[in-house]
Formats: structure tokens, sequence, C-alpha cells
């Protein structure tokens, strides 16, 4: 049974956008396995706290993700 987790950053992501995650991410485990993995096929989202994640030694909130996903510098 595959378990897939997905870390984003609290905040960063709507309900319906966490939904289509799951969704495509489930079609893409089912393509690669067949229809019989669907039923046992896990995905979870778990948010971490703004602040709680870095890259390059920043620490990013949701508005800074938001900022570089609209081509600006966090």
């Amino acid at each position: 049974m595959p378990l897939v987790t997905i870390d984003v950053i609290k905040n960063v992501f709507t309900p319906d956008q966490k939904e289509a995650l799951i969704e495509k991410v489930t079609e893409a485990m089912v393509a690669v396995e067949g229809e019989s993995m669907r039923p046992v096929t896990w995905v979870r989202i778990k948010e971490f706290e703004g602040g709680d994640w870095a890259i390059g030694g920043q620490r990013l909130t949701a508005s800074d993700v938001h900022a570089m996903a609209k081509g600006k510098a966090a």
C-alpha cells in the first residue's frame, strides 16, 4: 500500500488546492501501479507552521511562498 506524504507550509494551499493535490497524486500512483492500487493508496498533507521551514538558511512563511509564486523575492 503506497503512502504519499506532501509537506507544505500552513496557509499556502486552499482546501480546494489540497483536494486537487490528493486527487492528482492518487491518479499518478494508479497510472503507475494500476487501478487495483486506488483503494489502498494513502495521500496525506502535512502542514508546518510558517517559519518552521527553511531553504538555504532562510525561514519561510506562507506570505513568502505566495510572493515567490508571483515571481517576487521572499
